[in-house]
């Protein structure tokens, strides 16, 4: 029998495969480029493509591509042969530096936002060394960057790998001042856990609302359906297990931690979780696994859904975004230590991300801001659109005491002075799961689970990286200059607690009181909607706050936010004009045709003996004529909204009328579909209702 690890990472060119491949010299040049950012020599380039080369060709690869994330927020490439021509008319496999370290696809059909106009179409692709090739089928997928001509990003990887290089100049400030001569980068890390629906590919064909937009437009709730928990962490079906157990080997020949998986709680929902690894890794490793989790599904007859809200009246599917921050000799910043100092350390990391996540929450709102997620949030499965963090009771009982200047009831009573008297040491994790909160301390890291199980996970680490960057350039500016190190340092650990504790919330995210609360007294911002959330992130602050730090221009984040925007618009149109097709090619026909036999029925009946009432025939007839008449009128109604959109002057007003009038008459129509489904016989119905496609994988 085959162990895992004799296989697990076999179709990656990763550090062992380097070592076994590059000379002493190419190695170390290489792993230098990777770990510190060093210039890569040419020279280099050509022996890495060389033995890249080789080593694809041996597990079978043919083609190569540079594999990079443009801002449609999937995957993209474009394969080229190893081969080439040689003068007897025969050919050799060839693979050049230059071809590893740059590529041309065309990047005029990408989004842009207005950085490219349709006749530039040069873009360059650019090798991301830090981030493993690998093998796809017979394919060699080298990770790069993606940009224009001009320079500007037009993918999620280069202002994600921008991110990650502010966080690490700020973090070696911060680390310096407390006397880490050792430290070479701080990098933050990610553990996505990943949420997803399993139905049959049988069933998926024959619902053109699945086909064209991913989730369920139409459908009436089965008599079962989550009400039980009995899902959540039960025995998983023989089918959804072999499914499993085959993704996992894909994953795992791709080098990718996949480590637990069980039943999530809506029937037919599952969850992978990897184990955390270098953001950028991360991020190129969820877009793959979200790949092979749909062409595994294929294999064994099933359809793996992604979408954030494939059936109404079920919990969705999320994906908890685990993020830390460590150095390069393995201290996690986000843990607590042994010595005063380190817990001061501690201490001054934690409070830069509550100032960031106070500061800009706005801008992780926006993060996971898309027209699927916006039926998720705040749906008492998932956070509400209001960014809180939960910290626990032991760490916020550490906060109220500096924050006042007053002895911690903890272990032991000790009035906290940072660095002067002892710091009372704290475990690393007593708090319990707060599985309502947006953003979570759970030990030694932060889950922020507001995150869509379809999105990059590219976005939120952008921006809390760089929102955390941000933090820790402020504190280093103040205490480089400070004449008392350890006075600044519990001076601004104090402000920070009396100025950004209202973020802190330990209590239940789905309470009313609570929204209420952090709206009208506490001031925080409730974003329930993608129109709302997204014209914020063109505010100043923001605006100026990643100029500063180079993560994005401002024709760049202007880009996103008319990309953003706009994929918002076609998501919600598309759904739409399914609806209305669905409504009246499908549904309105199966109803009538239903009713009329249900009439000829009684008909035949009164025929035979004119005693009989037929009740039940008359009555539903009766209402099943009214639902047609009704269904006829909301499709129509929802056809008129759609043609208003013409008149919108730009794609913000065409987001504010989808918001405030589209999504209103898409609601009404299903309303009344939904209610004719009820009555209507299975047999008539046009295509599988919820409770075959919920409990339909055996």
């Amino acid at each position: 029998m085959e162990k895992i690890t004799d296989y697990f990472g076999s179709l990656v060119f990763d550090d062992r495969v380097m070592k076994a491949t590059l000379s002493a010299d190419v190695y170390n040049s290489l792993k230098k480029t990777i770990d510190e950012g060093a210039n890569l020599d040419l020279g280099v380039a050509n022996s890495v493509a060389a033995a890249m080369k080789d080593w694809a060709i041996s597990k079978g690869a043919t083609h190569f591509t540079h594999w990079f994330q443009p801002l449609t927020g999937i995957t993209a490439e474009k394969h080229d042969s190893f081969i080439t021509p040689a003068p007897d008319g025969s050919v050799i496999m060839d693979f050049s530096g230059k071809e590893l370290i740059k590529g041309e696809p065309d990047a005029s059909s990408f989004p842009s936002g207005g950085l490219r106009a349709t006749f530039e179409a040069r873009g360059y692709t650019a090798w991301d060394p830090t981030s493993y090739a690998f093998i796809k089928g017979k394919t060699l997928c080298i990770p790069t960057a993606f940009c224009s001509y001009g320079g500007e990003a037009l993918d999620k990887k280069t202002p994600l790998l921008r991110s990650m290089e502010a966080l690490n100049r700020q973090a070696l400030r911060i680390l310096r001042l407390f006397g880490n001569t050792t430290a070479k980068y701080v990098r933050s890390s990610v553990g996505p856990e990943q949420e997803y629906f399993l139905i049959t590919k049988e069933m998926y064909d024959q619902r053109p609302d699945l086909r064209f937009t991913g989730r369920t437009l139409f459908g009436a709730m089965p008599p079962k359906g989550q009400q039980m928990d009995d899902h959540y962490f039960g025995a998983i079906k023989p089918k959804v297990a072999e499914y499993m157990e085959d993704l996992n080997h894909e994953l795992w020949q791709h080098g990718i931690l996949a480590k637990t998986e069980h039943n999530e709680v809506a029937p037919a929902q599952h969850e992978m979780a990897p184990i955390y690894t270098t953001t950028n890794v991360a991020t190129d490793h969820n877009q793959l696994t979200m790949e092979l989790m749909q062409t595994v599904a294929k294999r064994h007859g099933l359809v793996c859904l992604l979408h954030e809200k494939p059936f109404a009246g079920v919990n969705g599917s999320g994906k908890h975004n685990n993020w830390s921050i460590s150095t390069d000799d393995g201290i996690n910043l986000l843990s607590p230590g042994e010595t005063p100092y380190e817990n001061a350390q501690f201490l001054l990391f934690l409070c830069a991300v509550i100032k960031a996540v106070d500061d800009y929450q706005d801008l992780l709102r926006i993060a996971v801001a898309t027209a699927a997620n916006d039926h998720r949030l705040g749906a008492n499965e998932a956070p509400p659109a209001v960014v809180s963090i939960f910290l626990g009771d032991e760490l916020s009982g550490v906060l109220e005491a500096i924050e006042h200047d007053s002895p911690y009831e903890g272990v032991e009573k000790t009035k906290i002075k940072l660095g002067v008297s002892v710091l009372p040491r704290f475990n690393r994790d007593t708090t319990d799961r707060n599985r309502t909160s947006p953003f979570a301390f759970t030990g030694n890291k932060f889950e922020f689970r507001m995150l869509g199980s379809s999105n990059s996970i590219a976005c939120t680490n952008i921006m809390l990286n760089s929102a955390v960057a941000e933090s820790l350039r402020v504190y280093a500016d103040r205490l480089e200059k400070a004449e008392n190190f350890e006075a600044a340092l519990h001076e601004m650990i104090q402000k920070t607690i009396k100025d950004h504790k209202r973020i802190i919330f330990n209590g239940n995210g789905y309470d009313d009181a609570w929204i209420k609360e952090a709206t009208e007294v506490r001031g925080l911002l409730n974003y329930k909607t993608t129109p709302d959330a997204l014209p914020h992130l063109l505010d100043q602050k923001n605006v100026d706050m990643l100029m500063q730090h180079k993560i994005y221009t401002e024709a760049e984040i202007r880009s996103r936010y008319e990309i953003t925007l706009e994929n918002y618009c076609k998501t919600v149109v598309i759904e739409a004009n399914t609806m209305r097709d669905i409504a009246r090619m499908q549904i309105l026909p199966a109803v009538e045709r239903f009713a009329t036999d249900l009439a000829a029925a009684a008909m035949t009946k009164k025929q035979m003996d004119p005693s009989l009432e037929c009740a039940y025939e008359t009555q539903t007839v009766r209402k099943l004529s009214a639902l047609t008449d009704g269904i006829a009128m909301k499709t129509q109604e929802l056809e008129l909204a759609l043609l208003k959109l013409a008149d919108a002057a730009d794609i913000t007003e065409e987001s504010v009328m989808i918001r405030d009038s589209v999504l209103d008459k898409m609601s009404e129509l299903r309303m009344v579909c939904d209610e004719a489904e009820v009555l209507t016989a299975k047999d008539y119905w046009p295509f599988p209702k919820y409770g075959d496609l919920l409990f339909g994988v055996g």
